[in-house]
This record gives structure tokens, sequence and C-alpha cells, in this order.
């Protein structure tokens, strides 16, 4: 890991460098494929970030207030459970809102935000620190899914991972389960993981969710056409392609997709990516779970659900998973 890249009194700052070689590599043999496909990592650069968290407040996308709700809500609870004094670890930070909710009530003895995006976790690392001047804050620009060294820079204790927004629904389900098997190997014999997951639900409450009234969300899927175009040295003009989500009911996941609206070859690494009318770059998926069927992937991993809170509606779950 490099030096610290910056701090305040109570916020330190590193970098691992996450946007390497490798990960160019990654976007453009993704681009490639047969059917062309995007880590959703990609949509998070400032601008995206940002637009997400706008996302997040609109009337139809109610995962973000839901598990706000059980986590304002349970607060107490889950800070015993975690432990006060924990150091509380939050892999794709995103804008800090969350983590909020506990650290009254958790007091960590330190939190570390982890996100791809290095200005926007800087802004909103010293805001929070701002905010909470007797906290502990080690923010690290990283992308965890390339590996977790940098948690050797992190002040010791007990270990808990933070991972709210059904974020982990947008993996695979067997990388899902490698994530999970990597949480429990960091962990130590001591710490646990607080996850929120998304629930399985009627499709129309999940499609009016993806496709918003206001254009936001189809505005941030093309929002990473310009990031290919800088990462790539390519040339997609986003007016060329629509947003798509869907309900894939027979998969439990949503998905989302660009739609070439056209016929087109697309200057991209010196080369060209060639795309027919109506062929689509698949840019997400996001799974939604029974709390049975969380519970059993959980389990493969080597984690129990120790205790799950639920809205009232059902809508969303927020799990303590602990050592088996």
């Amino acid at each position: 890991m490099n030096e610290a890249i910056g701090e305040s009194r109570n916020v330190t700052f590193h970098s691992t460098n996450p946007q390497s070689g490798d990960s160019r590599k990654e976007l453009l043999q993704g681009l490639q494929e047969t059917q062309k496909n995007l880590d959703p990592k990609w949509f998070y650069d400032e601008q995206g970030s940002q637009l997400f968290d706008r996302i997040t407040r609109l009337p139809e996308y109610y995962p973000t207030r839901t598990e706000i709700g059980i986590l304002s809500d349970n607060r107490e609870a889950i800070s015993r459970i975690c432990e006060p004094g924990c150091v509380f670890i939050e892999p794709g930070s995103g804008s800090c809102e969350k983590v909020r909710l506990l650290l009254e009530s958790l007091r960590p003895s330190a939190y570390v935000p982890v996100d791809i995006s290095e200005e926007f976790l800087r802004d909103s690392a010293m805001q929070l620190g701002q905010e909470y001047p007797w906290l502990d804050i080690h923010a690290v620009c990283a992308d965890f899914n390339q590996g977790w060294s940098f948690l050797d820079r992190v002040p010791e204790g007990k270990r808990v991972i933070f991972y709210p927004g059904s974020t982990i629904g947008n993996l695979e389900p067997g990388a899902a389960l490698t994530f999970l098997k990597r949480i429990r190997e960091i962990l130590g014999e001591e710490g646990g993981a607080l996850i929120g997951v998304d629930l399985h639900k009627s499709s129309d409450r999940l499609n009016a969710a993806y496709n918003d009234a206001s254009g936001l969300t189809a505005e941030f899927n093309l929002n990473v056409l310009g990031r290919i175009n800088s990462e790539l040295d390519a040339e997609f003009d986003e007016t060329l392609f629509n947003h798509k989500a869907f309900y894939n009911k027979a998969q439990q996941r949503i998905e989302m997709h660009l739609v070439s609206r056209q016929a087109q070859s697309v200057k991209c690494n010196g080369s060209h990516i060639e795309f027919e009318e109506g062929e689509t770059i698949h840019t997400e998926n996001s799974y939604k779970y029974t709390v049975e069927g969380f519970a059993q992937l959980a389990a493969a991993a080597g984690l129990t659900l120790k205790q799950t809170w639920l809205d009232e509606e059902g809508l969303f779950s927020v799990h303590y998973l602990g050592l088996a």
C-alpha cells in the first residue's frame, strides 16, 4: 500500500492505486465477450457515485430508506452484537450515510471506509470526521475485489465488516460465496459481518425501483460509457444507447443493460467494438434472496446467521453473521 495520501486530525487516507492496468484489461475483456458486460464497480467514478447517492433518495427506490429504517429501529441491538470498540470496516462505503445511524451507539475504536472512487471517498471521510471528531477514521481507496491486503494497515481489534445496500446482490451466487469466504478468513475468531440483503418480492415493485420516472437510473447507467471512454480511450456516444432494466424472475435478479440503438462500430483501445442494433452491454445484476436462501449461502461459506432484522413489509433484511 502507498503511504497516506492525506490526513486531518482524525482522518487518515491511504491508496492502493486500484485503477491499474489489470483492471483496464478486465474492462476491455468484458466488452469483447459474446454477451458484452461490465463489472458494476465501473459505475462509481465521482459522477456515478453522486448519481447513485441521488437514486437512493428516489420514491421508487425502496431499498435505501427501508434499510435505513431497519438500522435506525434496531441500532441498540445491532451495536450490542457488533460490540462497542470494534473495528468497523465498510467496503464500498460511498457517502458513509448508513454508518452514521450506528456510530453513536456503536462507538467503534476505528471506522475503515473503503471505496474505489478516491475523490468521493476523501470528501465523504472528511465530512464524517468533522461530524464525529472522536472517531478514528482510516479511509482506504482500494478495489476490495482484488484483495484485502489493506487491512494490514488498520488498527487491531475485533473486525466487523459492514456491507449494507444489498451490494452483495451485485455478485453472481458463486462470486457471492467467494466473497463471504474471504470475509470468513479475515474476521478472526471473534469477528462478524453486518450485511444488508434485498428480498425477493413482486416483479412490479422491483421493476419500478430500477426504472424511476425521473430517469435518474438511466442517467446512472449511461454514465458508465463516459468511464469507458476515459479508461480505454474509447468513443462511446451515450445518445446511441438506451437504458433497460427488468426483473428476471427465474434467476431472481434485476438485470441492467445498455441497448445499442443502431448498428455501430465504436473506437476502443486502438481497435473497434462492433454492435448490432439491439445488442446490449450487461452492466449489472442485483440478486434478490429469501432469508432462508441467504442463510444457506452463508453456511456454505462457514458463517452463521446469528441475528436477522426485517422491516414490517418484509422488503429488506439485515443480518449479523458470525463464525459457524
